[in-house]
């Protein structure tokens, strides 16, 4: 059932490419900034362009003369961990191989589960072609096992997020007379339980990068694209 799922979420992204305005933070001193972001399902990349000053704030697409040029930045997919923050509902990030996290908003809770489950998508078929193809010279069966316990180490993440969240709510909404949301024993449950979380993420993205070590590594000129912290 989830293979088909996913095959469906894959498909129905190469029919109708992902792409809208999204919020990237950028740094402390930025912020927040509007960006273009598209999605290539064939080549499992991330690409995202300067707004039009007239059409930030909106969901329309650049001049089509600034998605002709070389992107503002880009993202690979494969390997990378795609997860919903829990501090709203709009907020989401992607722990890419290289070790790069790109901290994104969606404008509301429904926009941003599209984004997530898609991009979980494109990340799934490029991280197990990658993983298949891995010149490793372990047998073709093991190297299966391998990437099908990486595929059930980001689902089992994924269940994690979500108690995670579903903790943090419960502990918000909790309404009880011996207990207060700022009971200090509940924030630190609270804070133990998304530390945690983020540790895990940091882990998984650790065990993907060094199944990457092997793979060739993608040209982007670094004079082009700049570090993605700064765009």
């Amino acid at each position: 059932m989830e293979r088909e799922n996913l095959n469906r979420m894959i498909n129905q992204t190469l029919r109708h490419p992902l792409s809208g305005q999204l919020s990237k933070y950028t740094n402390v001193m930025k912020g927040w900034q509007y960006r273009w972001f598209t999605v290539d399902a064939k080549t499992g990349f991330l690409s995202y362009f300067l707004c039009d000053s007239s059409a930030v704030g909106e969901d329309i697409a650049p001049s089509p003369h600034v998605l002709a040029n070389t992107p503002r930045g880009q993202v690979q997919l494969a390997g990378a961990v795609v997860y919903p923050s829990d501090e709203d509902s709009r907020t989401f990030s992607i722990a890419c191989a290289s070790g790069d996290t790109v901290k994104l908003r969606a404008n509301d809770a429904r926009a941003r589960q599209e984004w997530v489950d898609g991009l979980r998508a494109v990340v799934e078929s490029h991280t197990k072609a990658m993983d298949i193809s891995n010149s490793s010279p372990l047998p073709a069966r093991e190297i299966l096992a391998a990437s099908d316990a990486m595929v059930s180490a980001r689902q089992a993440l994924f269940l994690t997020e979500q108690c995670n969240a579903s903790l943090a709510r419960a502990i918000e909404n909790i309404d009880c007379a011996s207990f207060s949301p700022t009971d200090p024993d509940l924030l630190l449950l609270k804070a133990i339980s998304t530390a945690s979380t983020q540790c895990l993420h940091q882990c998984l993205s650790l065990l993907q990068r060094h199944q990457e070590i092997n793979q060739p590594t993608v040209d982007v000129s670094p004079t082009s694209i700049p570090p993605l912290a700064y765009q």
